[in-house]
Parts: structure tokens; sequence; C-alpha cells
């Protein structure tokens, strides 16, 4: 019998089991995807073949009501590693008022000079080291090695805009125009299980077990003793000595809640299975964001259009292994803006991904043409979603509801930063490489013609989060300690604690809560909080 079960191998899943094995704790760890032997894992552009692979799941949005009445998709990491190991490699933090207003609301101990140490533990920065930076942890953070010209472009363009250059969105102030970093070490990615589990699976207390389907946490009383378990065709069930863990991400933590028993009685009762615990909280408060894009072709064959045919995957194949160098090593993704719509000077309420190639999401159409692509996002959308269950079985994925742009704020927002994406790709440093914009187009220009464009465009930034939330009001689902409120020995431990969706990409906040949940867990002293 393990010390600990721990259900999902994602980000924060990862990071805790490797901390708790470094500890001297055993653990078993529980994930629904394979392994992360698939050789494009570990290659930086390599995510870009993976989007449509098996190792994501392709979860389907409910009717988006509030936009053009169409689904749409929200695939998430089914992989050792999670969504560390098919993303985009970026590393953010997102606004140190962000965990400040956690903290607000009766998360103690989650204020931003309380997580710092903590996303300080988890680092390794090849060009930082400071008091928002350190190195020695496991968790490679690098400078790209290859950023193309178009990206350039856009940073240069967007400061002709009126937006300041920053060499570090995770330090001081995150506002500003600049380039990525990314996690990655010796060019390779660097996933959560690459960073945690490479060293933790050589000892002989950790046992990780893939391709598997959790079907419920096993309750006797108000306690959680294990887990029950479909792999190779077979129902297992598997029992702990202390806690079990879910870290299955924002849409599988809450329906394994759910399918356990554990969550709004209503619901649960309309599935036929029994109440064990009632938590209204339970599916709700979900957030993510939602991007557009604002997109020009180009005159020549700039960036990274192309490069994906049989002679060039060839050529920059072998320009990697030999030279560790060229497209291959590139994110793609290479550069980003965060800004305030409203007054340049206040915190960023919208960000922007710069991709130079023409891309839209994956349910939508391919356009075969070299070009530059500014995404953007609103940071903190005030619309709330849910995830529900379709039905009382585990293979049946969930009912989700995103309900993007539901909030007119979040619309508001939304048509302004597309409009400040066009002044960036209507500057000179853009219109080196490119012809004039041709979406939304140049005809576009009312608020009802941009927001009609935004209903029929948006599409997933991939960071659904808060469908556990963390809190003390009655629609928390686990306490500042990450434990299941009512419940002994059940925690959840992934981004669905985040109350209210963090200023950026998730990735590196669900390492650090996994960090600190490791901790808790422990029933060690946190960490000294920073002097920042």
């Amino acid at each position: 019998m393990h010390d600990y079960i721990v259900i999902g191998g994602g980000s924060a899943g990862c990071a805790l089991t490797g901390r708790l094995i470094e500890a001297g704790a055993s653990v078993l760890l529980i994930e629904a995807g394979p392994r992360d032997t698939h050789p494009l894992i570990h290659i930086p552009a390599g995510f870009t073949r993976l989007l449509s692979s098996p190792l994501l799941s392709r979860h389907e949005t409910q009717a988006q009501t509030s936009m053009d009445g169409r689904k749409r998709i929200l695939p998430q990491g089914r992989v050792l590693g999670g969504g560390s190991s098919v993303n985009a490699l970026i590393y953010i933090r997102g606004q140190h008022e962000d965990y400040d207003d956690w903290a607000a609301t009766g998360c103690n101990g989650w204020s931003f000079r309380e997580v710092l140490p903590y996303f300080k533990r988890a680092e390794d920065n090849e060009r930082f080291d400071n008091g928002f930076h350190a190195t020695g942890g496991p968790l490679g953070v690098s400078d790209l090695k290859q950023v193309c010209e178009l990206s350039r472009g856009f940073v240069r363009a967007a400061q002709q805009a009126g937006i300041p250059f920053t060499a570090d969105f995770n330090g001081e102030r995150q506002n500003g125009v600049g380039f990525n970093q990314i996690t990655a070490r010796n060019n390779r990615r660097c996933s959560a299980a690459v960073a945690y589990l490479r060293t933790a699976e050589k000892s002989e207390r950790l046992t990780v077990i893939t391709d598997a389907t959790v079907q419920r946490v096993v309750l006797e009383g108000n306690q959680a003793v294990g887990v029950e378990y479909r792999h190779k065709g077979q129902l297992v069930q598997a029992r702990c000595s202390k806690e079990v863990v879910l870290s299955a991400g924002a849409i599988q933590s809450p329906k394994l809640l759910m399918l356990s028993g554990i969550g709004p009685a209503a619901e649960l009762e309309r599935h036929g299975i029994a109440v064990q615990h009632t938590l209204p909280g339970v599916g709700q408060n979900l957030q993510d964001h939602a991007e557009v894009g604002s997109i020009a072709y180009c005159h020549g064959k700039y960036g990274y259009y192309g490069q994906d045919n049989a002679f060039n995957t060839v050529k920059n194949g072998l320009q990697y292994l030999m030279f560790g160098s060229g497209p291959v090593s590139s994110n793609v993704t290479e550069a980003c803006a965060f800004i305030n719509t409203d007054n340049p000077q206040e915190r960023p309420n919208a960000q922007m991904h710069f991709v130079p190639i023409v891309f839209f999401d994956l349910d939508q159409e391919a356009i075969k043409k070299p070009g530059a692509t500014i995404n953007t996002c609103v940071l903190r959308p005030m619309s709330r979603g849910e995830i529900r269950l379709a039905d009382k079985h585990a293979d049946t994925p969930p009912l989700i509801d995103p309900r993007y742009f539901a909030h007119p704020e979040d619309r508001r927002v939304a048509i302004k930063g597309l409009n400040l994406s066009r002044e960036i790709l209507a500057q000179p440093a853009m219109r080196a490489y490119t012809d004039e914009e041709v979406f939304p187009g140049l005809s576009v220009r009312s608020d009802e013609d941009l927001l009609s464009y935004i209903n029929q465009r948006a599409k997933t930034v991939y960071h659904p989060v808060g469908t556990c939330k963390m809190g003390t009001d009655a629609m928390a689902v686990v306490d500042p300690e990450l434990r299941v409120h009512g419940l002994r020995n059940l925690r959840v431990v992934d981004a669905s604690i985040m109350p209210n969706l963090i200023s950026g990409n998730t990735n590196a906040p669900s390492i650090m809560i996994g960090e600190k949940a490791a901790d808790l867990i422990l029933g060690r002293s946190a960490l000294p909080a920073a002097h920042v």
C-alpha cells in the first residue's frame, strides 16, 4: 500500500509527486494517457504536430449561446506531463495582483509574496537569478534559441504603437512587449514529467500507471481511502495509508468528484449517483481564456509557412540535431505583449500571442499562405461557466460550458484588444513583411461587426481553471490547504483550485501549486515570504 495516490500526471501532479518522493513518501501516480515517449514531445516545435493527436483529449463545449451558438473545442493534454508535454512551452506566472486577490478572498498563504518562493524553488532559469528568479530547480526555463524575423517585427511594431519593451514578463511588472522564455533545457522541452518524474522514477517508492481511467474515489464515511480505476480491461481498487490527491485538471477533477458522489446534490441525483457529500461548488466557476486573431498575409515567404513540408522537415530536423538551431528549436509563439486596453499605465487586462503563420483553431479552415497572426485574449474574464456530468459513467465526456463572452465587460475588452492588435499589424515594422489586414478586414469597423467576428473566430487558449475553487465561502470546494471541505484525506491539486484565472498562461502556476501543495501535505512550514 502506498502513502499517497495522485490522480493525474499533469503539471501539478508531476510536481507534487516528485516532491513527495523526494521527501521519502511512497506514491501511486495514475495517468489517463500514455507515457511521454513520443519523440515530438521533447522538441520545442514538435507540439504543432501534436495538437490534433491522441495526446490531447479533444473536448467539445456546449453550444456557446453568447457567441454564435456553435460548439467549440477545448483540447487538454492526455499524456504523462499533461499540458506541459504538449503546450507551447511559454513560461508565464501571471501578475502579482492575481495572487494578492486570491489572498484577499480568504485564501490565506497564497499572496504573491507567499507563492513567489515556490515559483523560484521550481525554477532553473538560464538568464535570471534575482529577487524574482532562481537557478538550480528542476524546471528548466530558457531563452529561445530561434526567433524568426516576423516575431522580431511584431515586437518592434508593438513599440511603434506605444507599448514599451520588457525583458521579463515575470519580474517587477508584466506590462509590455517582448520575447517569451520557455520551459526548456539544453534546447529540449522540460515538461513537468521530465523535471520531476525522471529522478523520482529511480525510486522504488514511485509506481506510475498510465492508460488508466479512474472511476471514482473510494470513501469510507467522510474519509478517502483509495481509488477505483480501469486498466487493461480490469477494474482495480487501490488503497493508500495517507491521502488521495486529485490532479486531473479543471475538467476531469470535478468530474471525478461528482462520479464519487461529491458535488451538487441535484446534479448527482439526476444521474442516479448516491450523494456521499454535498458540495454545491464542484464543477462551477469555470473560467478560460478565449483569444481572437487579427491576421495579415505576407508578401514573401516570411515566418514559418512551409517549414513543415517534406523537404524542410528533413532539412530543419538535421539542423536541429546537428547544431541545435533552426525552426525546430522554436516554440513558434515566440513573442507576446501584455497591455491595458484603457490606460497603458494600468495593470494589463489583455494578452497578445504572436504567431508567425496564419492560424485559426483546429476546427476551422486552414489557410495555406504565409502570414502573421496576433491573437488577443481578455486576461481576467468575468464570464463564468460550469462542468456537469452527461451520465454516471467514467468514460463519458462531461458537459463543458465555458460561456465565453457572456459578460458584457469581456466583450468590451475583447473589442478594444482586437483594435489594438490591428494597430500593431498596421505599423511599419510589420508592413515590412505583410500586406494589408485580411482578418477581420479593413471594412470591419463598428463594435457590432467586430463582436460578430469575435463570435465567429474566438478560440480557447487552453487555460480552463476554477472548477474546484479554493476558498472559505459556500461555493468553495477546497480550503487554503487544498483539502476538500468536509472530507478527510482528500485534496485537489491542479488549476481547478484557482478562485480566479491568473493573468497569463497557466502551466507555471500549476507547477507552483504542486510545489506548494507538497509542503502542505507533508506538514512542513511554508517557505519564507519573499521581500519584493
